[in-house]
């Protein structure tokens, strides 16, 4: 049996697109040896089809964290015996190429945002350059692209002239017997909830914005589900009398537990600002979570996220991220009951189409040749 070894840098326990990549290598025939680190609010993964490794690491962040994690990935990967490589993102890159070479190993290379434009990098032009150059020494030399949609697919065509090939971060299609009620889950019954959700609840995303719209509805509770670096700000925030039992935070689930949650909600919010450009051409995982579940969605107007929107009509599109604004477009969703059963048919088409098993065939495709 051929070995791939799969890295990322986070804890593997939310990724589902690592996850479901890992099992499509099994699926495959490889035996897939999953690599990652463990924090110190990560949980225990549950049982996989794939060996999982996650490195203790004395740093959490920093300069340091990566430099030691890169480290530890290279040495790992150096000494370990495998027939494949596959990195995910460009901070698990460095070491994957340099072991590739020098063992003569094929290498796959999978982005899953335009990753030298995040937020986090825009402010620290020095620390934006270090990356640049790892990015722009290695990606002209790489055979096997992959990242989540076309228009960052163009955005890497146009910089380095290399063939990407697309594979989106669509949900599998969910295979649930039953769906706990809002009662099992600890939800008020009694209320409409809207859900934002995510592994990634950061800056610039429009949590804020809707917060802050909840004090213009009534009978209506936002749900929070994940973490981020903007939830404590929520939080303090939410502690205000016109907040009042109108704001639920959930701590991140596993993605099976977190189906339930999504589908007990009416709306799903996806409210990424267009403030750079890993934002403006995102299509996260949680637009085909809400998909899933049937629930339409309250969107930003990103190009990527709207085409699909527009295309299935299976939800709104907001004009700004004023609070107010976004309030009246949930209040609208809410009760116009007419398009509340249009989007639910719309739904349930887009469901049938857009789902993992039929993405999954560009990976297999792609694949193949090393099995």
């Amino acid at each position: 049996m051929k070995k791939a070894i799969v890295s990322v840098i986070n804890d593997l326990s939310t990724d589902q697109r690592v996850n479901k990549t890992c099992n499509t290598l099994v699926k495959l025939g490889f035996d897939v040896f999953l690599v990652g680190r463990r924090k110190k609010n990560s949980y225990e993964l549950q049982k996989r089809n794939y060996r999982t490794y996650r490195f203790n690491m004395l740093f959490e962040k920093g300069p340091l964290f990566y430099s030691f994690y890169n480290i530890r990935l290279f040495l790992l990967l150096l000494f370990k015996k495998t027939d494949l490589l596959f990195s995910n993102d460009l901070d698990t890159l460095l070491p994957n190429y340099w072991v590739s070479r020098i063992k003569k190993i094929p290498l796959v290379y999978d982005s899953h945002e335009y990753f030298t434009d995040v937020p986090e990098l825009i402010d620290r032009p020095k620390i934006q350059k270090f990356w640049k150059r790892i990015e722009r020494s290695i990606f002209p030399k790489l055979n096997d692209i992959i990242t989540v949609n076309s228009s960052i697919a163009a955005l890497y065509q146009n910089e380095y002239h290399k063939d990407i090939t697309v594979v989106r971060n669509i949900s599998p299609i969910q295979t649930h017997s039953s769906v706990k009620t809002r009662l099992e889950l600890g939800l008020p019954e009694d209320k409409h909830l809207i859900i934002l959700q995510g592994a990634g609840i950061n800056i610039q995303r429009g949590s804020e914005e809707a917060l802050e719209a909840m004090q213009y509805l009534e009978n209506a509770v936002l749900l929070i589900v994940g973490d981020g670096d903007v939830i404590p700000i929520l939080k303090e925030t939410s502690k205000k009398p016109e907040f009042l039992d109108k704001i639920l935070f959930i701590p991140k689930q596993s993605p099976e537990q977190l189906f339930h949650y999504t589908a007990s909600a009416d709306i799903g919010l996806s409210l990424d600002k267009d403030t750079n450009i890993n934002y403006r051409f995102s299509l996260p995982n949680k637009i085909f979570d809400y998909i899933n579940a049937f629930i339409p969605i309250l969107a930003s107007s990103l190009p990527e996220i709207k085409k699909i929107i527009d295309e299935y009509q299976i939800g709104c599109i907001i004009d700004s991220h004023d609070p107010k604004h976004i309030a009246d477009k949930i209040q609208y969703m809410l009760e116009d009951v007419k398009m509340r059963e249009i989007w639910k048919k719309n739904l349930i088409l887009a469901s049938e189409s857009l789902n993992w098993e039929s993405e999954e065939k560009i990976l297999i495709s792609l694949l193949q040749k090393y099995a």
